[in-house]
């Protein structure tokens, strides 16, 4: 399974702070925001991934992140013209890689919880597309996800005023070979732009869309906004603080799971010597 990270948009619920620099690139306590669904991917055992970004910020990503090798991956960026839904930017992220599955992660969203990255490792992909649910008290500001007790899905909604269920699909995807397929069949809404919902209603459709709920204590932000990026990094900063180790931060990840050695962690600490960050990966290695 390969992964996509989509880090394109606007960020229009942002501004001023995104008016010269992408929102995935702006700090969520101690690390860039992109840092946080690498991580994510990282865990779930994804070791190709595409970062979809807008052509204005292509360079700052790029002096970011490199070509992944930091955290012994293969890492590409791709570019979308404009802004024209998830879908579309998904299709970006697909590429040549059309015969692949893929985990789909938006670059605004944070998880966190036990054992996360083992359900996700544990998917079975062999056909069709994963939804993920998580309970929320305001669905209706989320894409809704209505389900019978056996988790079969009923229905599909985006940001409905009068939601049947207070399952929203955070920004989590499992997308089969058939996603590139998929996209270039679906219609433009009355937005103007291709919903996430209508693609995965085509799989439904086909009675090929399952759904996992997120388990109960894992956290998981739409930091989206100035609301909800402070929050997350209230957040990071009271779990790290209490825990002493790290969130979100894949140099931890790559290097847990032996995809880097102590020599090239000790590197980024180098680096990072006179930051929290740096002082927080140095403690790894005593």
């Amino acid at each position: 399974m390969k992964g996509i990270v989509l880090a394109g948009g606007t960020g229009s619920r942002l501004r001023p702070l995104t008016s010269r620099i992408s929102k995935h690139l702006l700090p969520v306590f101690d690390k860039p925001m992109i840092f946080y669904p690498i991580s994510t991917l990282l865990l779930a055992g994804v070791k190709e991934i595409s970062v979809v970004v807008t052509p204005s910020q292509e360079d700052l990503y790029r002096a970011l992140l490199g070509d992944g090798s930091r955290w012994g991956i293969s890492l590409s960026l791709q570019v979308q013209a404009s802004p024209g839904g998830l879908p579309q930017a998904i299709g970006v992220g697909i590429g040549e890689n059309a015969n692949s599955s893929h985990l789909v992660i938006l670059g605004d969203n944070i998880f966190h919880g036990v054992g996360l990255g083992q359900s996700l490792k544990s998917l079975s992909m062999s056909s069709g597309a994963v939804a993920f649910a998580h309970e929320v008290v305001n669905p209706q500001d989320y894409g809704v996800i209505e389900v019978d007790n056996d988790l079969r899905v009923l229905s599909l909604e985006e940001k409905p005023v009068f939601p049947k269920s207070n399952l929203a699909i955070p920004g989590l995807y499992c997308l089969d070979e058939n996603a590139a397929g998929h996209i270039e069949g679906l219609a433009v809404s009355e937005r103007g732009e291709f919903e996430i919902v209508d693609l995965l209603r085509r799989y439904l459709n086909e009675r090929g869309l399952r759904v996992e709920k997120l388990q109960r204590g894992t956290a998981w932000f739409d930091a989206g906004s100035a609301e909800a990026l402070f929050s997350a990094s209230e957040y990071i900063k009271v779990m790290q603080d209490r825990q002493g180790g790290l969130v979100g931060s894949p140099d931890e990840v790559a290097w847990r799971l032996g995809l880097i050695s102590d020599q090239q962690l000790e590197g980024i600490v180098s680096d990072c010597s006179n930051s929290s960050y740096g002082k927080s990966l140095a403690r790894l290695l005593l």
